[in-house]
């Protein structure tokens, strides 16, 4: 099961791969926007441990289906919009980020998810409480790694083929910063 990290990793993957143009801007919080949206449908998990005091408890149910990525896909980007300071991620863009969480729980897990809710519900079934869900997203991250590793390895071969690099991305935006800072 992909936890924060590989959630994130994916996420990465499909922004790189759905853009069409590099934006200038802050990468940083580029990169916190892409995290929060490629882990926002195990939101559940938070509402499961606030109510039931079970993570497990409404975890694949709503937040995980194509409309709660097309309904969270468009606040998102209405937010942004509304938050010029911040990186300008369009409705598309904001729900393949979110959808990419619901695909790959669909394909890296057993267990289902609610695709097409409200014509179907499920719930991942057991007990997992702040204990539990802590231990697992700190701890148990073999697969995230993995994932993390895969993701990495297709980003830099997709870079390579546009003609990018990671490394002078880093660089530039090293001497933008710096260039900022002097004046």
């Amino acid at each position: 099961m992909p936890m924060p990290l590989g959630h994130t990793a994916i996420g990465l993957v499909a922004f790189e791969t759905a853009q069409t143009t590099q934006r200038p801007g802050n990468r940083l919080a580029l990169f916190a926007y892409i995290t929060l949206l490629a882990n926002l449908p195990d939101l559940d998990i938070l509402f499961g441990l606030l109510l039931t005091g079970n993570g497990s408890a409404f975890h694949r149910g709503p937040t995980h289906s194509l409309l709660f990525a097309l309904v969270a896909g468009y606040l998102a980007a209405w937010l942004m919009r509304r938050w010029s300071r911040g990186p300008q991620l369009g409705f598309a863009m904001c729900g393949l980020l979110i959808f990419s969480h619901v695909v790959a729980d669909m394909l890296l897990t057993s267990a289902p998810v609610s695709l097409f809710w409200p014509l179907e519900l499920n719930f991942s079934m057991g007990y997992s409480d702040w204990g539990n869900v802590i231990q697992l997203a700190i701890f148990q991250s073999v697969q995230d790694f993995v994932i993390a590793v895969l993701a990495g390895i297709y980003l830099l071969i997709l870079r390579k083929m546009r003609g990018t690099s990671v490394v002078h991305d880093l660089l530039m935006a090293l001497v933008r910063r710096g260039a900022r800072s002097t004046r």
